[in-house]
């Protein structure tokens, strides 16, 4: 008999559990940079080494907690996944407000090592909260819906829920920056003076983030674990389950190791997030170094951006259905190609730039809940393991990102000063490279998934719990695939 499909309320509940996560990610990646080069004038290579701390710290703390998501029980009645997603926005709330302001100990004379020694501890605990919060939200969807185009869905309401939190964020900096552009005394591109603009923006979004949180906490109904039992099988777990369907043996952790769908997938996803961060990491540096926008735009283009990728957002469930997953990311990838071409032949824009931005959005939303529903699929059954894979997932996700960005700051052709003569060709070449570049690595990723389908071996896992047996009962059940096309 089928499950009944997952209530409306409890969806939206569900995606507002991510929105806290969503719009620190959109101030991090946005406006870190900016921030620290434009605000506190740090340089280059110093603000690429705490961006890299960060996603260094993000990505060693995902897989563990990955790993410690699935095999703990959760707090008394509370659910494991919940529990972690309680402990990881804590983390978030006490720590974010004061990566975005001065350093409160520091003076005008006090060196740039020193400002970079206060950063580090915050940065690391906001990372910690942000995996923490991230892995146990992800690996609850397979976990409350179990159909493949349910899982769709449910990641299209989590990324609508990721782009409002986007178009919050980039909305009151439009606010701020609109607000104080009207006094005489300010001017229009960024600089010290604009510190102010990035502590309010970032108390606000902790503010709403705590209240969206609260939604999910409320809403979600995740079941619990009996007091004293283990979320891992062990030795006195039944090896035959009763069950109506034909025996499937569990995959734990080190078992995905084994299988060449988990590297698959991994690599396409590390390619989507190097694609989709990269760009968002950049493109306020484009707009005011390349193409000498005034600063309002660092706010508009990001916000035109999500709005598109908003919209684009609802068409994934049927996209996916008629097209199914490979032909729907390809299509994102062919727009993202359309971007990047748009750049390389247009190297000033004015108002254009509003099209392109609309692009980027469409193509980077559509490429991103593909490859989630891509490894939610992947795990398809395998629940119990799923925050390991959405972990290990993030992990390479994060270590490509940290170690992209590093490279492109020591790349930066002003290594001694904030922007030089240099400094538009470079951004623009960044954001070709950001953009087109990776879409060629992802489009050779898709390849090998299209030649090679997605198949989830259950061998490994089989012969552990039947270890001794000539053959393995149900294995013809056990070997189906878990293909995606």
């Amino acid at each position: 008999m089928a499950e009944r499909a997952l209530p409306l309320r409890a969806r939206l509940s569900f995606a507002a559990g991510h929105f806290q996560n969503d719009a620190c990610a959109a101030l991090w990646f946005t406006y870190l940079l900016l921030f620290l080069h434009s605000a506190l004038g740090f340089g280059h290579r110093a603000a690429g080494a705490l961006l890299l701390a960060g996603q260094l710290a993000d990505g060693l703390c995902t897989p563990l907690l990955g790993y410690e998501t699935d095999r703990s029980a959760g707090c008394g009645r509370y659910g494991r996944r919940k529990s972690w997603h309680l402990a990881g926005t804590t983390c978030v709330l006490v720590s974010f407000p004061f990566i975005f302001n001065p350093c409160l100990a520091c003076k005008e004379n006090t060196p740039q090592w020193a400002a970079f020694i206060y950063y580090l501890p915050f940065i690391i605990i906001f990372q910690f909260g942000w995996a923490a919060t991230q892995v146990s939200h992800l690996s609850l969807i397979p976990e409350l819906v179990t159909s493949d185009h349910e899982k769709v869905e449910l990641t299209a309401f989590r990324y609508a829920f990721t782009v409002m939190a986007n178009i919050t964020v980039y909305g009151l900096a439009w606010l701020l920056l609109n607000f104080q552009v009207d006094q005489p005394e300010r001017i229009e591109h960024l600089g010290p003076q604009d510190v102010p603009i990035f502590r309010n923006l970032s108390l606000i979004v902790v503010g709403l983030g705590a209240v969206f949180s609260l939604i999910f906490h409320l809403g979600t109904k995740e079941k619990p674990y009996p007091w004293g039992s283990s979320a891992q099988p062990e030795e006195s777990t039944p090896l035959l389950q009763k069950e109506p369907s034909a025996l499937r043996p569990l995959l734990l952790w080190r078992d995905w190791l084994w299988e060449p769908a988990f590297y698959q997938v991994a690599v396409l996803y590390m390619s989507t997030r190097l694609i989709v961060n990269l760009s968002q990491a950049y493109i306020a540096m484009y707009l005011t170094n390349s193409l000498l926008l005034p600063k309002k735009y660092i706010a508009t283009i990001p916000l035109v951006m999500y709005v598109s990728g908003f919209l684009s957002s609802f068409l994934m469930k049927p996209v996916n259905k008629w097209l199914g997953r490979n032909l729907t990311y390809f299509v994102g990838i062919l727009v993202i190609l359309t971007f990047a071409s748009w750049v390389t032949l247009v190297k000033q824009m004015g108002t254009e730039i509003y099209g392109a931005a609309a692009l980027l959005g469409a193509g980077s939303a559509t490429i991103l809940v593909t490859s989630l529903s891509m490894t939610a699929d992947l795990i398809g059954t395998n629940t119990h393991s799923s925050a390991f894979v959405y972990g290990a997932m993030s992990f390479t996700d994060k270590m490509a990102n940290g170690l992209a960005v590093m490279a492109i700051q020591n790349l930066h052709p002003c290594p001694s000063e904030l922007c030089c003569s240099e400094c538009a060709s470079f951004y623009h070449w960044v954001m070709v490279g950001v953009t087109g570049g990776v879409a060629v690595a992802a489009i050779a990723s898709l390849c090998c998934i299209m030649v090679w389908p997605i198949h989830v071996r259950y061998h490994a896992a089989c012969l552990r719990g039947l270890r001794g047996a000539e053959g393995c009962p149900g294995a013809e059940g056990a070997d189906r695939s878990t293909r995606i096309n």
